[in-house]
């Protein structure tokens, strides 16, 4: 397949939906979930997320001739493109997180809610 270098992808669209949005989204929203119910932090989310963005890149660059950290020609390329998995999945991490600690919350203070389901102000 030859790649096509865009902004947002690098081999193609379809790959980057694939791999980054579909079974990435999945996993990172689980990342959020799993963080959220454990009460963890931020900074967990954050780190979790970086080896599913590692991940990712290696699974762009085995089965579709992506480029990867090494060898250091591609560093850079794989570098910008990593970047931009991190920021997609981390926005379906926190999507998770907060989805997650909103029911938690919900659950725990439903007290604070009008009988329908509005926020007390």
């Amino acid at each position: 397949m030859q790649p096509e270098n865009a902004l947002l992808w690098e081999v193609s669209i379809t790959e980057f939906l694939i791999v980054t949005v579909v079974l990435g989204g999945a996993l990172a929203y689980m990342i959020g979930r799993s963080t959220a119910l454990t009460w963890n932090g931020w900074g967990l989310t954050i780190f979790y997320t970086l080896l599913l963005t590692i991940a990712a890149r290696f699974f762009h660059f085995s089965l579709f001739d992506g480029t990867f950290f090494l060898p250091f020609e591609t560093a850079g390329t794989a570098l910008y493109y990593a970047v931009i998995d991190f920021v997609v999945l981390f926005a379906f991490a926190a999507l998770g997180r907060q989805v997650t600690r909103a029911r938690q919350l919900s659950g725990q203070y439903g007290v604070l809610r009008d009988s329908d389901g509005a926020p007390v102000r």
